[in-house]
């Protein structure tokens, strides 16, 4: 795995990526070194706004937060970000590689979901909220590895964004159920005999089995869309995708948990993660 060599600065923003985002922390590590921090940039910034939820007690706080990252990134300016060191960096990466404004303003809109109890309402709208934050920040991060080939695999980006999303949100399942979310779509669940507050409360638990059952096949159908076509990806842009490589390891996992996903979050062993990445890393798909 390559050497890590930065500064003190840098190392707050790779230490919140590693805290919150394990698996894009190790995939950074297999970009060229001035990408790096762009990269940590970028994925720190994701977690920053994941975590909004869980770090206020009132909604307003937690949409006025969201607000204040809307500023920072439309300002440009870092003396907007008042010596936040996420925010620094990210406006550095924004202008050192170009990356679209506008692509961050969709993403901060599909996150105002997240702060909010109103259940997933259809698989259209679960894979546009995949879309504009998983595959967005994938999209993102291949601007950053190589402008020239990031704008010819958008689909790709697509896919393998929504199917890792998806995975994501069932491995933190007792996360949301926990706090009255539901992002396994009311479609799916009415399919499989229930409804998001029989979902949540757990009333109706083969009905949920069946309903996770069917989302996970919806993570596989974009999974397989992505490796059908992921032989085409240049070696320059892997480490934007790489996140991606663990997505079949997580559904396995959530496939042998079954009902106890509603209970229990899916993980996979470090040396699988790392053999996956490394392989990936040197191989591609």
């Amino acid at each position: 795995m390559p050497s890590i060599d930065v500064t003190a600065h840098e190392s707050i923003v790779m230490k919140a990526v590693r805290d919150a985002d394990l698996d894009r922390y190790l995939s950074a590590l297999y970009a060229p070194e001035a990408k790096r921090g762009a990269l940590f940039a970028l994925y720190a910034f994701n977690a920053e706004i994941s975590g909004i939820r869980d770090r206020t007690s009132e909604i307003l706080a937690a949409e006025i937060r969201l607000q204040w990252w809307r500023e920072v990134i439309d300002s440009g300016s870092e003396r907007s970000a008042d010596g936040h060191p996420v925010a620094e960096a990210l406006l550095s990466a924004i202008t050192e590689f170009g990356l679209p404004r506008a692509a961050f303003e969709n993403y901060l809109e599909a996150r105002m979901f997240d702060l909010f109890n109103d259940p997933m309402p259809s698989r259209g709208d679960l894979e546009g909220y995949c879309g504009e934050t998983a595959s967005t920040i994938m999209q993102l991060a291949a601007l950053v590895l190589d402008s020239t080939a990031a704008p010819k695999h958008p689909d790709l980006a697509g896919h393998a964004g929504c199917a890792q999303a998806i995975t994501g949100l069932l491995r933190l399942l007792p996360l949301h159920r926990a706090r009255g979310q539901c992002f396994v779509p009311r479609d799916i669940l009415a399919a499989a005999g229930t409804s998001p507050e029989e979902f949540i409360a757990d009333h109706a638990e083969e009905a949920g089995v069946r309903a996770i059952d069917a989302t996970i096949a919806l993570a596989r159908e974009h999974l397989g869309k992505f490796s059908a076509a992921a032989a085409v990806i240049p070696e320059t842009l892997r480490p934007a995708f790489l996140p991606a490589a663990l997505t079949p390891a997580y559904l396995d996992g959530l496939l042998r948990k079954r009902g106890k996903a509603l209970t229990e979050t899916t993980d996979i062993a470090g040396w699988k993660r790392h053999w996956t990445l490394f392989r990936k890393a040197a191989r591609g798909w």
